[in-house]
């Protein structure tokens, strides 16, 4: 494996061994039921996903509807990038995420994924600043394949 410098100084693992490395940071809102256009409008992005309650998401029914963003960057670059960009697009909209949290459930998917049984994930703590200013927990999917 090798290492990229990413803008905050850090290495990206880049795949050079064979092993695999995935990252991904989506701020979901689910609730029942929401105005996806106004969503959209108030924080400033389109969303990655949409589903109506009572649509299939994978092999299960959502149970309310869900909007989602996920930061627009390449999975293989490290979770610090992915959460990074998302707090840039969002952070204006932070006092509306806030008192949408009295109507709705608002969260942030964080994943990495990886075939190798040795690998783990480090954050800086500048990356927390989404999750406090947020008042969301920092909770992470963790996937060996």
């Amino acid at each position: 494996m090798t290492d990229q410098q990413n803008s905050s100084g850090k290495k990206d693992e880049v795949e050079e061994s064979g092993e695999h490395f995935r990252y991904s940071a989506t701020l979901r809102i689910f609730g029942d039921p929401l105005d996806f256009d106004e969503i959209s409008r108030r924080l400033g992005v389109a969303p990655t996903r949409i589903l109506r309650k009572g649509e299939r998401r994978y092999s299960e029914v959502v149970p309310d509807d869900m909007w989602q963003y996920a930061a627009p960057v390449d999975r293989s670059h490290h979770l610090e990038k992915h959460i990074d960009a998302l707090w840039a697009a969002i952070k204006d909209a932070k006092d509306y995420l806030i008192a949408l949290k009295e109507s709705a459930s608002v969260d942030v998917f964080l994943g990495y994924q990886s075939d190798s049984s040795n690998a783990g994930v480090t954050v800086s703590h500048t990356c927390l600043m989404l999750f406090m200013e947020l008042e969301i927990p920092f909770s992470l999917s963790i996937i060996v394949i």
